[in-house]
């Protein structure tokens, strides 16, 4: 306990100093020194989010060296990565600037280079120093977690749901804490987003404690419309073109022909609330596609092979597609998994239902 609390207290303090600092209003310049990148490797700065979104920023790399130029409204959180690659190093976009350099190497990984970029140092932001110092507490959480991983070889079923149940608490309650600690600024929402891979509707609660500003800040409106989002039901839904793997155009018109109810389900292969909801559309898929009940996967992975693993492993029995023409981006999906129901017309009859709701809804529809 005490040192989660020295954790905490500490990620607070440098916080609240960043909070404090007052940015440049002329811009950013960002440059980057970097050896063990080729000539003509792309560097992208990539926002901090829960999907995918386009780059910020977009260059190519000559002579070891690159620079990203433009002005921030307000700090913003970005990833620096190679595209095409793995790796990343995160900082803070803020009016000032900003110095990357350092020496990386290449891995391979499945065929994909894998390259160091934490190892890079970042000088003349302030903020992200405080934000290296804020992620110290995910990353306190992440050995825990791989600790109590290496008990489980010898470990019972019941003591393994104990040891679950206790990790887990104690991840929320501490990221719960550093939330409430950043409250009145954009750090606390920014820390939602950071501190865990999804927002569902137990942190509700984390954003309803935020103050105005916070909440009125550029992480605060993201939470809210990820905790929040406008309801779309009774209204059509847009038509879309996705390509299947023999390079087919297929329309959701098509998709929906002969169908009562279409489920169109966003999701990806890493996405482990997607993974966990599948074993319950099976199940409904099993006793409705008989009676006129289609499902339309559309991942959003970005590399083909983890989407072709991923189907190969869990088997689906109907219409699955890699969103490679922008599906997502056009439904403003925000969160994986994202699910919208619709009927014969294309109108959406249901939005976001998993599970027990999915379930009873289809239920009340085919009746």
């Amino acid at each position: 306990m005490m040192k989660k609390e020295t954790i905490l207290l500490a990620a607070a303090a440098l916080l609240a100093a960043a909070c404090s600092s007052t940015p440049s209003t002329d811009g950013y310049t960002l440059t980057g020194h970097i050896e063990g990148l080729p000539d003509s490797t792309h560097v992208q700065l990539i926002p901090v989010s829960h999907y995918n979104e386009k780059p910020l920023a977009d260059t190519v790399i000559v002579n070891g060296e690159f620079t990203f130029t433009g002005k921030m409204d307000e700090p913003r959180a970005v990833l620096l990565l190679v595209k095409d690659a793995y790796g990343s190093r995160r900082l803070m976009l803020e009016n000032t600037a900003i110095e990357v350099s350092g020496t990386v190497t290449a891995t391979d990984n499945n065929g994909t280079p894998s390259y160091d970029l934490d190892r890079l140092s970042v000088s003349g932001s302030p903020l992200s120093t405080r934000y290296d110092s804020l992620m110290s507490v995910r990353e306190q959480m992440d050995a825990l977690f791989k600790a109590k991983a290496t008990l489980y070889k010898d470990s019972t079923m019941e003591a393994r749901a104990a040891a679950n149940h206790k990790f887990f608490a104690t991840v929320d309650s501490t990221f719960h804490a550093a939330v409430l600690s950043q409250k009145d600024s954009y750090w606390g929402p920014l820390l939602m987003i950071s501190l865990t891979s999804y927002l569902d509707k137990g942190q509700q609660a984390w954003y309803d404690e935020l103050s105005d500003a916070a909440k009125a800040s550029y992480y605060g409106q993201k939470v809210k419309e990820e905790l929040y989002p406008a309801g779309k039901v009774g209204s059509a839904v847009t038509e879309f073109t996705v390509k299947d793997n023999d390079g087919k155009e297929v329309t959701l018109t098509s998709l929906r022909e002969g169908k009562k109810y279409v489920l169109i389900d966003f999701w990806a292969s890493w996405c482990n609330p997607c993974r966990k909801e599948i074993p319950n559309l099976k199940n409904l898929y099993k006793l409705y596609g008989d009676k006129g009940f289609q499902i339309v996967s559309i991942s959003i992975d970005k590399k083909k092979a983890e989407w072709e693993k991923a189907l190969e492993e869990e088997q689906l029995p109907w219409p699955n597609f890699l969103d490679e023409t922008g599906v997502a981006d056009l439904y403003k999906v925000r969160f994986v998994p994202t699910m919208y129901l619709i009927d014969a017309q294309g109108t959406l009859v249901g939005e976001n239902l998993r599970g027990q709701a999915l379930a009873d809804k289809l239920k009340e529809l085919f009746q």
